[in-house]
């Protein structure tokens, strides 16, 4: 019960459909049972034409007066024109009330169209949103193909298996309400044999779906770990090939291919046997129903007369279906109820970067940037320890070190992509916390280490997401980034697609469009993590010309593994283990002895 009201949940903005499509499921239960109960009056006519109701009856809100009253005017009909036309007005009003009874039900389907569909929008819609604010740690410790397989998979199986059956669980046990309410006036003594045997057949249906909800938990973690087995091999294909590894990761992804499907093909087994279970059980109830029913017509003093027997396991024929349904719905209901658990893993990750209530405003960078004790750990690793940098505004500042000293941890700090454990980080003497945390990152533009573009035009990638901006403001950004003469060489200059994450472009023009990109904003501060890094020879001197001249007056930290890119900055840092050990100009800290001048050397050596 508590996993359907949490399905409701989902439903609630869309309660107006969820209204109709219950009304609509619950005339059309009426309708069809009412067309059920037909027969008893045919049957009367045909067997025992001539026992006919004479005077009315007067009216009371039980089965007998009722039915008797029918029998009233349908035996004037039989007086009057005779049995023939009264069997053909039973046999039109039969047709009439399945008509009525199915034009509901496409009305009830016509509202639950839009509410299914609407209901996993907004789930997928919700995901998306809530994933683009988590915390980049987050993404750290999960796998992509974690996140894909809830995003895809198990969205769809909320509508297959839960939206789906929505319907199910509205007008199926509406159907079987009705009928047992219909039953208990016809015969108690019948429907008390029915409900004594529901507790047993809920028993053994509830063994089935528990069963199936622990399956199909398993086989969506499996899931898991092969979406991100075939993401990772996607991403990697160059290197396997490279190494011959075919073999080695089809062996692993067979293996766990494998597994998914035995336990996927067990769950399966499970959720089909729920079907034939139930019908197996009602038809046992109703061979019961039968025999006590049968005695009771029979004796001599019959207190059910055949007309209604019959009546009575026509309308309890109609429960056979729906509780087939119903318990098909329910345990399709458990596989989608673990879908929407994992869903809500993530809807629910803490969003540690948050934005204070009454966040200050910043439109522009006055006087500096300043790290004050700043510590940082990362699953209770030290990253930097006790930073303290102060960045005036228009300096250049380079962030120098070998791999892991934290340089691109510091630069993460500043658009707050992580927040310090201890210490502040701030703009102009205020604490960059205290800032609205978009105002904060429209300040900045970065271009890091690997180039991240999208499968779009270049125009596009160029743009990211602004519209306002004219071609001629892209081209001047291009140009800047020495990135506009290979674009005007491709098929469809800037309107060319570059395909998945930029694999129509060379490592170097990727990043040069990375590097226009980062231009195109205008930033008052500008962080490059190796933005140099994937250019040849020619082009890095090109665009370093070109960024010296974009950096003029504008603050902007470096993150340089390439020494010789960053000799004219106003002020190097070197970081080691987390820690600043040395700060000066190139001047300054190659005339000293310690870390950068270490790294000075070997990299002329290596260059040498």
């Amino acid at each position: 019960m508590k996993g359907f009201i949490k399905i409701l949940t989902y439903v609630g903005p869309y309660k107006r459909f969820a209204f109709l499509n219950i009304l609509f499921n619950l005339l059309s239960a009426i309708a069809g049972l009412f067309s059920i109960t037909l027969i008893m009056p045919f049957l009367k006519i045909l067997f025992d034409p001539n026992k006919l109701v004479t005077i009315k009856p007067e009216f009371a809100f039980k089965f007998d007066p009722l039915y008797n009253t029918f029998l009233f005017y349908l035996s004037k009909i039989i007086v009057q024109r005779g049995p023939e036309v009264a069997i053909l007005s039973v046999c039109g009003l039969l047709i009439a009330m399945v008509i009525i009874k199915n034009l509901f039900r496409y009305l009830a389907s016509y509202y639950m169209v839009p509410l299914r569909n609407m209901v996993v929008r907004d789930i997928r819609s919700n995901m998306f949103q809530h994933i683009l604010i988590l915390p980049l740690s987050y993404f750290s410790t999960e796998r992509k193909g974690d996140l894909l397989t809830r995003m895809s998979s198990d969205a769809q199986e909320i509508e297959v298996s839960i939206m789906s059956t929505l319907e199910a669980m509205f007008r199926e046990p509406l159907t079987i309400i009705i009928s047992l309410v219909l039953l208990i006036f016809m015969s108690p003594i019948l429907t008390l044999i029915v409900f004594l045997s529901l507790p047993v057949i809920g028993f053994f249906l509830g063994k089935v779906t528990r069963n199936l909800r622990k399956q199909t938990k398993q086989g969506q973690e499996r899931l898991d770990t092969l979406m991100s087995l075939f993401e990772e091999s996607l991403m990697g294909v160059r290197i396997i090939k490279a190494f011959n590894s075919q073999a080695f990761f089809n062996k692993r992804f067979n293996e766990q291919n494998n597994q998914f499907t035995k336990i996927y093909i067990r769950g399966n087994r499970m959720l089909d046997a729920a079907s034939p279970l139930s019908e197996t059980l009602s038809v046992m109830v109703l061979a019961v129903v039968l025999w006590f029913g049968a005695k009771m017509v029979l004796s001599s003093d019959p207190s059910l007369t055949a007309d209604i027997f019959i009546g009575f396991i026509g309308v309890f024929s109609q429960i056979i279906p729906p509780a087939k349904a119903f318990s098909t719905a329910y345990g399709r209901m458990q596989r989608g109820l673990i879908s929407i658990s994992r869903i809500e893993e993530v809807l629910q990750s803490e969003e540690k970067i948050t934005q204070k209530e009454n966040a200050k405003p910043i439109n522009q960078f006055n006087n500096c940037i300043e790290f004050k004790n700043v510590s940082f750990s990362y699953n209770n690793e030290p990253v930097l320890n006790n930073i303290n940098l102060k960045i005036e505004k228009g300096k250049t500042v380079a962030l120098v070190g070998p791999s892991g000293a934290g340089k691109s941890t510091l630069t993460d700090l500043v658009p707050r992509f992580y927040d310090p454990i201890n210490g502040i980080v701030s703009i102009d003497n205020i604490d960059i916390r205290d800032y609205k945390i978009l105002d904060l990152r429209y300040m900045m533009g970065a271009v890091t280490q690997e180039s991240i573009l999208f499968n779009d035009t270049i125009y596009n990638n160029i743009a990211f997401g602004k519209t306002d901006v004219t071609l001629a403001e892209i081209e001047a950004a291009a140009k800047i980034a020495n990135a506009h003469e290979f674009i005007l060489q491709t098929e469809n200059g800037y309107e060319t697609n570059i395909g998945d994450r930029g694999n129509k472009l060379s490592g170097g023009q990727k990043q040069r469009i990375s590097i226009a990109r980062a231009i195109l904003t205008n930033p008052d501060i500008l962080i490059l993590d190796e933005a140099t890094s994937a250019l040849d020879t020619t082009s890095e001197r090109l665009v370093q010309e070109a960024l010296s001249n974009v950096m003029k007056g504008r603050t902007t930290i470096v993150i340089a593994h390439r020494l010789s890119t960053i000799q004219n900055a106003d002020m190097i840092v070197v970081l080691e283990k987390g820690k600043i050990v040395q700060t000066g100009t190139h001047t300054d800290l190659i005339q000293q002895d310690g870390l950068y001048k270490e790294l000075h050397g070997l990299q002329k050596l290596t260059e040498g």
